[in-house]
């Protein structure tokens, strides 16, 4: 009787064995695709109907329990194919049998419950990931018992120890979702081959809260502007011929901006006049001029600008002087890029030299140079290259003087006052 006992348990046990491997088999594969699966894609196919990845998000949401859950799983199912393998080589072996069951049982759970589903897993992450989340589901209700208690017990441990059981960082969520996207775009620029110029358009957009008016905005020293006590002929003159059709009016001080002139107001103006230009009060077509802080952040400006309904807006820093000025195509020139029409002059403040250097004005944007020229420059404490070379160098630097910082050569070319104008860069990389 105890021989036939025994067979039974020769036939039964290995076969007990396979199917607590298969478990650890699907326990594995389970975590590795449920951890994996893309969330912005499952959130797309639940958004179309697919019920099975509803149930995958609800599962990913209860993070901490899914994955003490499995690990859970994962565990008994080991140990007990391990006690059950040790038991029938012991019975065959003796006492060396364990050494025989340690070896092997190794080499089964690393290669087929560990090794090889996780493999799959990571090939096939979507739809393994939608298969195995029903059968996930209430394995993960029985076992939440058990989990809560293991959960207690490790952030009890944890708080002894002194950390917390959360991500204490400071992220938020939406400093997550925007490092994940960040991620992305880095990963499928290099593995799907876009475009340097579209990934700097993604990336802008993610960095929009992180740049100031004042890193963009043109200079007040560039700002075309119109004296308002001029004679009305004059101030025609400089409105139909300026390349930009809105301009600022001041009157008596260049900071005093009492309006912004519109071109196309102007000639609904001359229009019923007949001639008799005189007659035009250039006051009374005036727009009222709108002032925004130089910290304001891109994405505000942008939002503040659709509200409005205007293009247009003065920067002015906490005294309330002028700073600058600031449009809406400045915003979207940052993201995607120069926009040139028909009025804008044809001249490039970068250019390439034969040995790869290039020349270039000081008022060039760091965030430019970086997104024509693929470039690293930091912004953080500069917005030009000429403020980058002063900010590094310390000093205003005087013509011919050369500096090397952040692995580029800085040569000054040409200046006006103290004002650096022009100056060749070049990357010690290349």
């Amino acid at each position: 009787m105890e021989t036939g006992e025994s067979h039974l348990e020769l036939i039964f046990l290995p076969l007990a064995i396979f199917l607590l491997l298969v478990l650890s088999a699907f326990f594995s594969g389970s975590e590795t695709a449920l951890t994996g699966a893309s969330r912005a894609r499952l959130h797309q196919m639940e958004q179309s109907g697919n019920h099975r990845a509803g149930l995958v998000n609800r599962l990913r949401d209860k993070h901490t329990k899914l994955i003490s859950a499995i690990l859970l799983g994962n565990n008994l199912v080991n140990i007990l194919a391990s006690a059950l393998a040790t038991s029938i080589f012991i019975s065959l072996f003796g006492d060396i049998g364990v050494a025989y069951a340690t070896i092997i049982m190794t080499i089964l759970v690393l290669v087929f419950a560990e090794v090889l589903p996780k493999t799959v897993a990571l090939r096939r992450t979507i739809p393994v990931a939608l298969f195995v989340a029903p059968v996930l589901r209430p394995a993960v209700f029985l076992l939440s018992p058990v989990v809560l208690g293991i959960n207690y017990i490790v952030d009890v441990t944890l708080s002894i120890i002194g950390i917390k059981g959360y991500d204490n960082d400071g992220d938020t969520v939406t400093d997550a979702a925007q490092d994940e996207l960040r991620g992305a775009i880095e990963l499928h620029s290099e593995d799907a081959g876009i475009i340097m110029h579209e990934r700097y358009m993604l990336d802008t957009i993610l960095d929009m809260d992180e740049v100031d008016l004042e890193e963009i905005m043109v200079h007040r020293k560039n700002v075309e502007m119109v004296d308002a006590e001029k004679p009305v002929r004059e101030i025609i003159d400089q409105v139909l011929g300026s390349p930009y059709t809105r301009l600022p009016l001041w009157k008596g001080n260049p900071e005093n901006i009492i309006g912004i002139v519109h071109a196309k107001d102007l000639l609904r103006a001359l229009i019923p006049l007949d001639g008799d230009y005189e007659k035009l009060e250039i006051e009374s077509i005036a727009l009222e001029p709108w002032f925004v802080p130089e910290t304001t952040t891109l994405r505000s400006q942008l939002t503040a600008f659709l509200e409005r309904k205007s293009h247009f807006a003065l920067v002015v820093d906490e005294y309330g002087a002028l700073m600058g000025l600031v449009t809406l195509e400045d915003i979207l020139e940052e993201i995607v890029g120069d926009i040139a029409d028909e009025h804008d002059l044809a001249v490039s403040d970068v250019r390439l030299m034969k040995d790869g250097s290039i020349i270039t004005k000081g008022d060039v944007t760091i965030r430019d140079l970086n997104r024509q020229l693929n470039w690293a420059l930091p912004d953080e404490e500069a917005a030009t290259v000429a403020g980058l070379v002063i900010h590094e160098a310390q000093i205003i630097p005087e013509i011919s003087q050369a500096f090397i910082f952040h692995g580029y050569k800085f040569e000054i070319l040409k200046k006006e006052h103290n004002q650096i104008t022009e100056l060749r860069v070049t990357s010690l990389e290349l």
